[in-house]
């Protein structure tokens, strides 16, 4: 493959690591550990198949199952723990099989799988030899290290297991990394969860010594899966669950065949979740609007000032909330800093100081909030009072006893705003009855009904 220059393109992250390691074609032996890593006797997903596997009367699809493996790079685990949250729909649905259409995920995650060791990855040597039973996706959490860096000295960042990859058929950490190269060329799909997968993230901040990167980065641009699909990414620090499983369950209908790929933006997310910035849902929104500004955490106002980056992030976590609708960074009073852009964290450091950039729409938000403020204070004063109210010149409520009446003024302002509200008012005006003949007027006596004459 050659660019638009005609020259060939640079070998990607992913593929200079590969031919760094070498193929691989020995595996576990796993017929002589017995029950080892397996404490309850059988694979988790063998476990859930009674309850879980599609009949003929629930399977929509060629798809009766979809593999999912999970691995963890340079992470914190808090993108596991933000999904695990989720409820539209949920980890355990989606395990289930409980969605129509949906083909069952058999989800392969170190944290929440019974079996460990040889037991657990044994699904993923499957994979990489081409004898898995059924599609499967890659799921990355954490960014990836450069682990050509670490090989030179005989070392690995994150790893996932051990295989006999080594000299000699020698066990070996195998690092996530690693598996995230031999996996991908015949994956139905990879996704990245949580900033640090889709853009590098913290572990990526300038002046780090592992060369971390995104999992976009690691495959390059011109990655497609088995099933054309390029790299998805959901990001946030941690992102919102059901942001995630949302996503999952959109590629999991486009694999079964049963809907279109989901709209994605040009760096591969959701274009439904990321498509507006924070501020323009944001619940503290009007007050940006009307000027008014919080000094400190804790005021009620817009958060613009003390460090929220919303204008200029895309997210949707005002309006989503964090878990089941509720919670949220500026729904509770923090500021946003903008942990779902590519640019986290370089460009939005240092937190929780004023953006340069807001200083001249703060100024201008200011400026019309001054007028705007009084007069809306004025016309809600106005709505705040019944019409028997106003005609009473009184207010019957026992709270209301130290509270004046409106000036004269006021009652002035208020019966002109009345009337330009209500001068195009058609329910004012004569109308025609209905049911009239074009040309016929109502006060006409009605026409009397024709009379036959019988000889």
């Amino acid at each position: 493959m050659v660019d638009r220059e005609g020259t060939a393109p640079a070998a990607t992250p992913a593929r200079q690591l590969l031919d760094l390691l070498g193929p691989v074609d020995t595996y576990h032996d796993t017929e002589h550990l017995g029950r080892f890593g397996m404490p309850s006797g059988a694979m988790t997903e063998h476990m859930l198949e009674p309850v879980s596997a599609a009949t003929g009367a629930t399977r929509f699809g060629p798809l009766e199952k979809v593999h999912a493996f999970w691995f963890a790079g340079m992470s914190c685990d808090g993108c596991s723990v933000a999904v695990t949250g989720a409820t539209m729909p949920s980890v355990e649905s989606l395990v289930l099989g409980a969605h129509p259409g949906v083909p069952r995920v058999v989800l392969h995650h170190a944290v929440l799988n019974m079996e460990s060791g040889p037991a657990y990855l044994q699904p993923a040597e499957q994979a990489v030899a081409g004898e898995l039973d059924a599609p499967y996706v890659v799921i990355l959490e954490g960014s990836i290290a450069d682990e050509t860096i670490a090989h030179v000295r005989g070392g690995y960042w994150s790893a996932t297991g051990e295989e006999p990859w080594g000299p000699d058929g020698a066990l070996r950490p195998v690092s996530s990394t690693e598996w995230v190269a031999r996996l991908a060329p015949n994956a139905a799909a990879m996704i990245a969860i949580g900033t640090c997968a889709t853009w590098g993230g913290v572990p990526a901040a300038e002046g780090n010594p592992t060369g971390a990167m995104s999992l976009m980065d690691f495959l390059g641009k011109d990655y497609r899966s088995v099933l054309g699909v390029p790299v998805v990414n959901v990001p946030g620090c941690p992102p919102v669950g059901d942001n995630f499983t949302e996503t999952v369950a959109a590629v999991l209908y486009f694999l079964q065949g049963l809907g279109p790929l989901p709209e994605f933006d040009e760096l591969g997310r959701p274009a439904w979740l990321f498509g507006e910035t924070v501020h323009r849902r944001c619940v503290r929104g009007a007050y940006y609007e009307e000027g008014t500004f919080a000094e400190e955490f804790g005021d009620p106002e817009c958060l613009v000032e003390v460090g929220c980056w919303g204008p200029v992030v895309n997210c949707n976590i005002t309006s989503r909330g964090a878990i089941n609708g509720v919670g949220g960074c500026m729904n509770t009073g923090g500021a946003c800093i903008g942990c779902t852009m590519p640019g986290f964290p370089d460009k939005f450091t240092p937190f929780y100081s004023r953006p340069p950039g807001s200083l001249a729409s703060t100024t201008v938000s200011r400026m019309v909030g001054s007028v705007i403020r009084p007069l809306r204070k004025f016309s809600n004063n106005n709505l705040n009072r019944e019409v028997r109210w106003d005609r009473e010149g009184a207010t019957p409520s026992a709270f209301s006893r130290e509270h004046s009446e409106p000036s004269a003024l006021s009652n002035v302002g208020h019966k002109f705003y009345d009337k330009l509200r209500r001068h195009n008012d058609r329910a004012l005006r004569d109308g025609d009855v209905w049911g009239n003949r074009p040309g016929e007027d109502q006060n006409d006596p009605a026409p009397q009904p024709a009379t036959t004459e019988t000889t």
